[in-house]
């Protein structure tokens, strides 16, 4: 490939003017841009959200605008490489704090875009997705797929506040996210499917068998549960991590997004390989810090970072930790090129 390539300047003025008059552009000047060389110049930078920071402008929020004039009264956690505003973490993932008081609904909606909300604080907090009610307990992870209806309802007595992650941007980019609203659902009374039919690992229903499965069949991953798992897992002295997956299928939950659960025991230091996926990473509960391409980031409980593409990232737990890490590696699948790099 060519070091240097010729530039817009190079090229006499006319000559320009006449590409501008027939809407054109030539390609060399800018290849780089789109095309560098060897890896991506990325636009995103490591973020660090502080939830105790927040979480007061998230209660101010609530006293300033009632849930009826927000419909989802979020606040937006934007990436530092586009600015505050930008409804992007990383160039692939929306994530918002949000919030909902005590008897509070937000309305029923559906949209294109995929959502996933891992609650980060608070009891009584639910959501019903298409009839089934899903009770949103701290870490549970709680699925709104695109195209679903859902809506959001809150019977104890503390705020709920969970954190949004959203395949947005890639919407926004395609010029295909709308929202269609409705009225709240009638809810199925019966538990929702992760405590009834997806309550043991490697077990699905057998009327399935002789029915059409639902693209989605669980919409609910217990925290409980997969810290049982990663327990499991580190008391072997095996590296804890589990992914969310679809347990009919095995597939990630979402094509574009994927999530995975880790848990550090106190002083282990984890490197992972330099990784084509962005990502971003929520801590359920302990205190460490990670270091993103030489940068450090000192978290604690309910703290949200994220890092961009071929981050080099080193985690180390001050004691024992638990977080989920948000990533797009499942698009990248789809599309043909996730790749792992040595450190």
């Amino acid at each position: 490939m060519t070091d240097e390539l010729g530039r817009l300047e190079d090229l006499p003025q006319d000559y320009r003017e006449e590409l501008v008059a027939a809407g054109v552009a030539p390609l060399w000047p800018m290849m780089r841009n789109v095309l560098p060389h060897d890896a991506p110049v990325p636009k995103t930078r490591a973020g660090y959200w502080n939830y105790q920071t927040i979480r007061p402008l998230l209660i101010k929020a609530g006293a300033l605008t009632p849930v009826e004039k927000a419909e989802r009264r979020v606040l937006v956690l934007s990436d530092p490489g586009r600015g505050v505003g930008a409804m992007q973490a990383t160039s692939s993932i929306y994530l918002g704090l949000q919030l909902l008081l005590p008897g509070e609904s937000a309305p029923a909606h559906k949209h294109t875009p995929s959502a996933v909300r891992i609650v980060v604080e608070g009891e009584g907090g639910y959501t019903v997705v298409d009839g089934e009610r899903l009770p949103m307990c701290e870490g549970d992870l709680v699925m709104t797929p695109g195209g679903d209806w859902h809506d959001h309802g809150h019977d104890g007595t503390d705020p709920v506040v969970w954190l949004d992650a959203l395949d947005l941007p890639l919407f926004v980019y395609l010029e295909g996210s709308y929202a269609i609203g409705g009225d709240l659902q009638a809810q199925r009374n019966r538990p929702d499917a992760s405590a009834v039919e997806y309550a043991a690992a490697g077990m699905v229903p057998t009327r399935v068998r002789q029915q059409a499965v639902r693209r989605y069949p669980m919409m609910r991953y217990p925290w409980a549960s997969a810290e049982r798992a990663l327990r499991a897992m580190a008391a072997h002295g095996e590296v804890a991590e589990l992914d969310y997956i679809n347990p009919e299928t095995g597939t990630d939950v979402l094509p574009t997004l994927g999530f995975t659960a880790m848990m550090l025991q106190p002083g282990e230091i984890v490197t992972p390989p330099l990784r084509s996926s962005s990502a971003a990473f929520h801590v359920v509960r302990g205190t460490g810090r990670t270091t993103i391409n030489g940068e450090p980031f000192d978290w604690g409980p309910k703290d949200t970072f994220t890092a961009p593409v071929f981050a080099d990232l080193i985690h180390e737990a001050d004691d024992e930790s638990f977080l989920i890490r948000i990533h797009d590696r499942p698009l990248q699948d789809r599309l043909g090129y996730y790749e792992e790099r040595p450190r």
